[in-house]
């Protein structure tokens, strides 16, 4: 996804925000109503690491700002990465600086890639796209077809001229992909599409909240043992941001690497006051939903209060996200 959003990948567990390099955007160019794509190379060329469908990058912009972003380009196009960035306005900032920067030429720090919405094993994929939702799903559908797995795409937008990639993806897959735009055809039925896939199938979800929680209901209603893949963005779309818990009490926090302890008081994060002695932590979204901040826990007990680990895997998560997540015993020890 790729707007002042989630999301989000899977992490190695040393380096929870992935390697950072230097890359040149070498080109820009235009792909829907307000979603500008960008090209990534290395300065003097070369290949890329490798990556997979449903991976992100996170990009360090000119002010600082640091934003994930879905990368939606060609698996097997080992010398450029690509990202398509909806402008928001009405956002925390991130995608108003890269649609009104001029970019292209200049080098921007990236970190990645990471994937925590890789594509799964099934007899099949049903993937819904809404907005820019669009954008980890692309590369998901170019693999099934490559591999000849049955798949079907819907993607819905406020109009048609923000289907972003819509003509690709129907040269892609014919009728197995269905446009929706909402000023001419409403909303997309996803009780019928999900009523139409065998419940073999993988569902694929990206785009906002509501979207999000819709899918998520029917599948719970339809079989509760179906649960959907899903890809959260923030409230950059309008929607309202993720409600986390208040804080509880004060904690300490041991910093392994760097022998120290700090107190976290309780109206303070882990984050802001571990980067007070180290800046150079990583973070972006401060809101529990993108995982660029997620550190290994080596003793303690987490409270986790992020949407990037679902709540079946936080009772034996060995990571936590510390912009949201607090601690359910009086000391807590990272892997910083």
């Amino acid at each position: 996804m790729s707007s002042d959003l989630d999301h989000p990948a899977s992490s190695d567990l040393t380096n929870p925000g992935g390697t950072t390099r230097r890359l040149l955007v070498r080109q820009a160019r235009w792909i829907a109503h307000d979603v500008l794509e960008l090209r990534l190379t290395r300065p003097t060329g070369g290949p890329l690491p490798a990556w997979e469908p449903g991976a992100h990058v996170e990009l360090t912009l000119p002010s600082g700002l640091r934003r994930p972003y879905s990368l939606c380009g060609e698996v097997a196009d080992s010398e450029a990465w690509t990202v398509a960035v909806h402008r928001v306005p009405e956002g925390r900032g991130g995608s108003r600086e890269i649609h009104e920067t001029a970019l292209v030429g200049r080098e921007l720090e990236v970190r990645g890639p990471i994937n925590r919405f890789p594509l799964v094993p099934a007899a099949g994929y049903l993937l819904l796209a809404g907005g820019i939702g669009v954008t980890p799903l692309l590369p998901m559908a170019r693999e099934l077809t490559a591999r000849g797995l049955p798949w079907r795409l819907v993607l819905g937008a406020r109009d048609r001229s923000r289907l972003g990639y819509a003509e690709e993806l129907v040269a892609l897959g014919g009728d197995r992909v269905l446009l929706v735009p909402q000023d001419e055809a409403g909303l997309p039925d996803l009780a019928a599409e999900l009523a139409a896939v065998p419940s073999s199938y993988a569902v694929y979800a990206c785009g906002p909240r509501p979207m999000l929680d819709a899918v998520t209901a029917l599948c719970r209603t339809a079989d509760p043992a179906r649960s959907p893949h899903v890809e959260r963005f923030t409230a950059a779309d309008g929607t309202e941001p993720v409600q986390l818990d208040a804080p509880s009490g004060e904690f300490e926090v041991v910093l392994a690497r760097s022998g120290l302890r700090l107190t976290v008081p309780a109206d303070r994060s882990v984050l802001d006051v571990v980067r007070e002695k180290l800046p150079d932590v990583p973070f972006s979204c401060e809101e529990g939903y993108c995982g660029t901040c997620e550190t290994p826990v080596t003793a303690g007990l987490p409270d986790h209060r992020d949407t990037v680990i679902e709540p079946s895997e936080r009772p034996t998560a060995t990571t936590m996200m510390i912009c949201v997540s607090r601690c359910d015993s009086p000391v807590l020890e990272l892997d910083l």
